[in-house]
């Protein structure tokens, strides 16, 4: 399994994020949590779906360190306060997916199929004064391309947030991890760049220490 791969290539976190819902039940991805976190030896990050306290209690105890939620946030923001209540801000992170539309960044939920009329920084600001501990951004436009992180994009979000900021959303090379943390996020997630190419977190890691970028970045 690729978590045990990550884990023992130094990987600092391991993110999940449930894309292929078929039915609003969480039960396959629990049942794959639970898997998962049997080899998993860092901290583990998991989404998709949850709706609920109920949904982030039924993950935690199948072995998920942190819960990330996104369409909720909009629908039913206060179940950040009820996660954030029982695990602590630390255990939630709120994942933004945005998409430039004529000039402005737009939000949407549903996997990205569906605009909601909040802007970017109303968004930012609201989850984290219901207790997000931590904001994953992600590029719509980007994502799957390995061409780049949104770079503005990031720095918008870092500028806005007082909580730690991840990066998502086109990664294709470590020059472009670099780059976003010269964008001064905090972390960055790769997914296409280890699962395409002869990568690994191990290599990542030593070209940013060459470059002098200090790892495990707390804002």
């Amino acid at each position: 399994m690729s978590s045990k791969v990550y884990t023992n290539q130094d990987a600092d976190e391991l993110i999940l994020l449930n894309i292929d819902r078929v039915d609003n039940s969480i039960d396959t991805l629990v049942s794959t949590v639970e898997k998962i976190a049997a080899e998993c030896f860092v901290p583990f990050s998991v989404g998709g779906g949850i709706s609920s306290l109920k949904d982030a209690k039924r993950l935690f105890s199948a072995g998920a360190d942190k819960i990330i939620i996104n369409s909720v946030a909009f629908h039913n923001p206060q179940v950040i306060n009820e996660i954030a209540s029982l695990a602590g801000t630390q255990a939630v992170v709120v994942g933004i997916d945005a998409k430039l539309v004529d000039g402005d960044y737009v939000i949407y939920s549903n996997c990205s199929t569906v605009a909601e009329p909040v802007s970017l920084p109303d968004h930012i600001s609201r989850v984290i004064d219901l207790g997000a501990g931590e904001i994953m951004i992600q590029s719509i436009d980007n994502d799957g391309l390995m061409l780049g992180y949104d770079l503005n994009l990031i720095k918008d979000v870092v500028r806005q947030s007082s909580v730690p900021v991840i990066a998502a959303g086109g990664a294709g090379s470590f020059a472009h991890i670099n780059e976003a943390f010269e964008a001064e996020v905090n972390a960055v997630a790769c997914g296409s760049l280890f699962n395409f190419g002869d990568n690994n977190p191990l290599r990542a890691k030593a070209f940013l220490s060459n470059l002098g970028v200090p790892l495990k970045r707390i804002k």
